[in-house]
């Protein structure tokens, strides 16, 4: 191999893990996965049997089926969170709702690890925001700095000694109108002294 060698094209695995990234990134998937593994403790110990040596220590509880049903319901709002990313606020408040009431109705909730999974991952999903997308710029159309405007002078400051703030070139009165409150114009419905 040389260092002209042009580099192999990426393969399907990569290519796979390429693509699952880019989707993960486009939805809350940790919240989901939080969400939906925090149900299954919660779902999971009330119906358990777990032996010591030859004793079984059964968990069944009257609340079973209580357990059974936040669980699942985690689960689904868990696998919601994936594939259904508009209803991440719902999603969040119910996983946090249902985490708490778990608690009470299912062995601690899931002996705390199922609570506060669920928990973590219904504030993440109640958090969770788009990224914004990134426009490009054109090309060939850069903002002229101040005092770069063709048939111009750069300003070398007031009568103060105070060079112009950026964005106002050389008559900071008529490019700063503080009688608006558009943002475009730097004011945002500030007034100033002076």
């Amino acid at each position: 191999m040389s260092a002209e060698t042009p580099a192999a094209a990426p393969g399907q695995f990569t290519h796979r893990r390429q693509q699952f990234r880019a989707w993960r990134g486009t939805r809350p998937f940790w919240a989901g996965l939080f969400v939906l593994l925090g149900g299954v403790p919660i779902m999971y110990f009330p119906y358990a049997h777990l032996q010591f040596g030859h004793l079984t220590l059964a968990m069944a509880t009257t609340a079973g089926a209580g357990s059974l049903i936040i669980g699942v319901l985690l689960i689904v709002l868990g696998v919601s969170l994936w594939f259904q990313k508009h209803v991440r606020t719902f999603a969040g408040v119910a996983a946090i709702l249902l985490a708490l009431v778990s608690i009470p109705v299912s062995n601690f909730g899931g002996f705390v690890l199922g609570f506060l999974l669920s928990l973590i991952g219904g504030a993440m999903a109640v958090a969770w925001a788009p990224g914004a997308t990134e426009q490009p710029e054109p090309a060939g159309e850069a903002a002229p700095a101040a005092g770069d405007v063709p048939g111009t002078a750069p300003d070398k400051g007031d009568t103060a000694g105070f060079a112009p703030l950026p964005g106002q070139g050389a008559d900071p009165v008529s490019t700063n109108d503080l009688s608006g409150t558009s943002p475009a114009n730097g004011a945002n419905g500030r007034h100033s002294a002076g």
